[in-house]
């Protein structure tokens, strides 16, 4: 693979860095991990910007959380057809093999995914509705979530359809069979999050109350 390159300096410089402080201070730790394989508590599913950091959200230790990411954080529906699912494998592998008591479904404002979605939804984006485009087929799994707010106000229905990715990939994660046996036996709880990138605030989805609550 002729294409490819040596590391850029300033991350093989801030990899030094990071192997010769938090890496030499917690050796034993990393070894652990490394022998005794990982034991997170949590899945975290969010989406792929970088303005979004889990762990440092939450000021995770490294083994503490499972976290897939994708484009608007959404789970499809569960559709064993044969094909290729990355999302769905990480899933499986975080309920069944790795047997979290938690999995989290963290969305947040000012997504780019989403607006792509309202845009293509709106008939804004006609890119997005060619078949070639990987986006746009990714992002359909949340057309519902833009059936429910469509008839808001324009400037809300974005804001309101960044709730809905979280909400479509809750429900989601629910036709799972064995994600929805964990969630009835009581050996998973399901969470859904909002974060807001500009001020740092979580919202947290309230099940009984059926609304996003501050954390």
């Amino acid at each position: 693979m002729h294409n490819a390159r040596v590391l850029p300096h300033y991350l093989v410089s801030r990899y030094n860095g990071w192997r010769a402080t938090t890496f030499a201070e917690n050796r034993a730790w990393y070894s652990r991990l490394a022998d005794e394989g990982q034991r997170p508590r949590a899945m975290v599913i969010s989406c792929c910007d970088s303005r979004v950091h889990v762990t440092s959200i939450f000021g995770a230790d490294t083994g503490e959380f499972f976290i897939h990411r994708n484009i608007a954080n959404l789970v499809p529906p569960y559709t064993p057809d044969g094909n290729q699912h990355g999302t769905s494998a990480t899933v499986e592998y975080a309920v069944l093999a790795l047997k979290v008591a938690h999995l989290i479904v963290m969305g947040h404002t000012k997504c780019g995914g989403v607006a792509g979605c309202h845009a293509m939804c709106s008939g804004k984006a006609p890119d997005l509705e060619e078949d070639s485009s990987f986006i746009g087929r990714w992002m359909d799994i949340l057309r519902p979530g833009y059936e429910r707010i469509s008839d808001l106000p324009e400037p809300d229905q974005v804001p309101a359809l960044e709730r809905e990715a979280v909400m479509i990939s809750l429900e989601n994660l629910m036709t799972f069979p064995f994600v929805r046996e964990a969630v009835e036996t009581g050996h998973l709880t399901l969470h859904g999050l909002i974060h807001d990138i500009g001020d740092g605030t979580l919202l947290q989805f309230d099940g009984p109350a059926g609304r996003f609550v501050p954390v």
